[in-house]
């Protein structure tokens, strides 16, 4: 499932802002300047404060204030100072940023601001000296709803020309390192612990800023200023959005591949900033680059906040792209006493589909996974893919997949699925995607028993002390309500060299708002940020851990492989009631810490795939195989993994 902060998943383009008046450009005044160094006394132009008479204007410190909230949200301000150090020229949401030269000694109050001007082209360049008179708001990118912190804006704005333009002597730019940005992410609000469905964290929206304490509250003490990186780390690649995350700690729980590690709920990894471009892209390409990558010298611009990941570094200079040349990794080959068993995520797949994106994926599973033996499939869609016509059948898009892995020189692999109710399984809207079994028949036999369908549990039966399927493939509970907009997990019965192997494909729901209640975002102003998601998977998992127990009460050394998309993470809760009881383990809880991970999120390597195994599987390899998640040009947002089990 698209997963892009730590929390999830349907990317969609940011919605646009609220409209507001439209620009009026005051005309042209000129000012005093000196040897070409703008010249603005601290209290210049004597427009009164709001609610003030004959007090001096506010400068943009007195606006932003020590607090995420302007003291001055909903009020008029007048001629407020500053020199224009960005302009956004494009989409729904032009404006421009604003700095006043002139700093206060807090640390704890911006200097910087935007002007929101809609719809209109903002009609000024960078160093324009100017006084502005506009509406102070506080805006919520998504809106308030989303959990995000608020923007502080002026808008319906209009301006006189204070000055000269500057020539290009902006205010120096604050450097971000790993000095400046603290190690402690935010502060907690006192609302109890994350997660258990609850509450959450409280607002930290009113709490005075503490920059030299938490990352969060130096980032919001930059809003709106310029900022700069250097000689930066890429740990997110390129998007379709053209943007990227850097890190200025490189030493902040690196992954050997170039990345920064998300390895529990306290390693959030503060020194994360995202980065996109306010310059041309005809005349400025951005580059396209991978985690590893690097940006060479100096990436500056004004710091801003945005829905999808929060503090952006929004570009005026982007520093030089260095190519590290990641490389995709391959898996070796399953001995012949190994069964090989993936899992991989191929995110929206339907007949619609782009013709390379099916080559690849079967260039994917035939050359970097060996051609695995059996293979859990979640995101297949419908055979009209994201066309809401009341379509549920997906045969013809796995009869493309399957052809285009014979193409590619992989075996003849079969598949098994059962098609979902129309709308009831959550993701995009109309693909009713689905998880599905894709086998070698040269290498694996499928049990077929009928009495699958949607809306029929399958059950484990004894037969004569063996395990057996009452019905394979089958649907785990498939109407019990912890599956609501949610895919239900299909269970198989395989066989090979002689022994019955159950295999389950799950799709658990998802983080974000796709499926129910989506979690509130790390970076957002609810800290710690609840985890509204959390009780849905912890439920499935319970399921899902009472059929493989009831598959061992049959017989204690079944073999079980469960595998998938879960959604989460392996410290998370839900995976910790899956390895509850011994019914299912982790066998990726062997690999090197710093390399479980096949998923980036925000700059952030995590886990959301698994394959477990019950302990009849004995002691297995694990493998994940990166080749999507950490570069610019990936066919799916998820690596797959593999799990290979020898049978003697």
């Amino acid at each position: 499932m698209p997963f892009r902060s730590l929390f999830l998943p349907l990317r969609s383009s940011p919605p646009p802002r609220p409209p507001f008046r439209r620009l009026r450009a005051a005309p042209a005044a000129v000012a005093a300047a000196c040897c070409g160094l703008l010249v603005l006394p601290s209290s210049a132009g004597a427009a009164d404060a709001p609610g003030a008479a004959g007090a001096h204007a506010p400068r943009i410190h007195d606006i932003q204030g020590r607090t995420r909230l302007s003291p001055f949200a909903g009020r008029e301000v007048t001629g407020v100072p500053g020199i224009v150090t960005g302009v956004r020229d494009f989409g729904a949401a032009r404006g421009f940023w604003l700095q006043d030269p002139h700093p206060d000694r807090d640390r704890a109050t911006s200097e910087g601001i935007y002007v929101h001007t809609g719809g209109d082209s903002p009609g000024v360049e960078v160093g324009d000296a100017l006084r502005i008179t506009g509406k102070v708001q506080e805006y919520y990118p998504g809106g308030k709803e989303a959990g995000n912190q608020s923007v502080t804006e002026l808008s319906g704005a209009t301006w006189r020309t204070a000055g000269h333009r500057s020539r290009g002597r902006l205010p120096r730019a604050v450097r971000l390192t790993a000095r400046s940005v603290p190690e402690a992410y935010a502060p907690d609000a006192d609302g109890g612990p994350p997660g258990s469905g609850g509450s959450g964290g409280g607002s930290i929206e009113n709490r005075p800023l503490r920059p030299g304490r938490y990352a969060l509250d130096r980032y919001e003490s930059l809003e709106g200023m310029r900022v700069s990186v250097h000689d930066v780390r890429v740990t997110g690649p390129t998007s379709r959005y053209h943007d990227l995350w850097v890190t200025t700690d490189p030493k902040q729980n690196p992954t050997p591949r170039g990345g920064t590690l998300y390895g529990s709920y306290e390693d959030q990894n503060g020194a994360r900033v995202k980065v996109s471009s306010l310059l041309p892209l005809d005349e400025h390409p951005f580059p396209e680059a991978d985690v590893g990558d690097e940006l060479l010298r100096t990436t500056e611009g004004p710091l801003d906040y945005e829905q999808y990941g929060g503090y952006t570094l929004r570009a005026t200079k982007l520093g030089e792209h260095r190519d590290n040349h990641l490389k995709r990794e391959r898996t070796r080959k399953q001995r012949r006493s190994e069964l090989a068993v993936a899992t991989y995520n191929v995110e929206n797949l339907s007949p619609k589909s782009e013709p390379a994106k099916f080559e690849r994926l079967a260039e994917g599973l035939v050359t970097n996974l060996s051609s695995p033996d059996i293979v859990t499939v979640e995101e297949v869609q419908d055979d009209t893919g994201p066309t809401d016509d009341g379509t549920v059948g997906a045969d013809r898009t796995l009869k493309m997949l399957t052809e285009a892995i014979r193409k590619a020189g992989g075996p003849s692999y079969e598949w098994r699925q059962i098609n979902p109710a129309d709308k009831a399984d959550g993701g995009q809207p109309g693909g009713n995607i689905r998880v599905a079994f894709l086998y070698n028949p040269e290498r694996v036999s499928f049990t077929d028993r009928p009495g699958g369908d949607t809306t029929t549990p399958v059950r484990v039966e004894d037969k004569g002390g063996s395990p057996a399927l009452s019905a394979s493939p089958g649907r785990i509970a498939p109407q019990d309500p912890a599956w609501q907009a949610s895919r239900k997990p299909l269970a198989g019965e395989f066989r090979f060299r002689g022994r019955t192997v159950f295999v389950v494909a799950n799709h658990f729901s998802s983080k974000g708002g796709g499926d129910l209640d989506g979690d509130q975002p790390m970076e957002g102003r609810f800290q710690p940020p609840a985890r509204h998601s959390e009780p849905q998977r912890i439920e499935q998992a319970r399921l899902l851990s009472g059929f493989v127990r009831d598959l061992r009460a049959v017989d204690p050394n079944a073999v079980v492989v469960a595998g998938g998309d879960f959604n989460d993470f392996p410290f998370s809760p839900a995976l910790k009631t899956l390895r509850s009881g011994r019914a299912l383990t982790s066998p990726m809880n062997r690999l090197p810490a710093d390399e479980r991970y096949g998923y980036v999120f925000n700059g952030n390597s995590q886990t959301l795939d698994h394959l477990l195994t019950s302990p009849g599987a004995g002691r297995t390899e694990y493998d994940i195989v990166h080749i999507n998640a950490e570069f610019a040009d990936q066919i799916s947002d998820h690596d797959p993994s593999v799990v290979r089990i020898t049978r003697h």
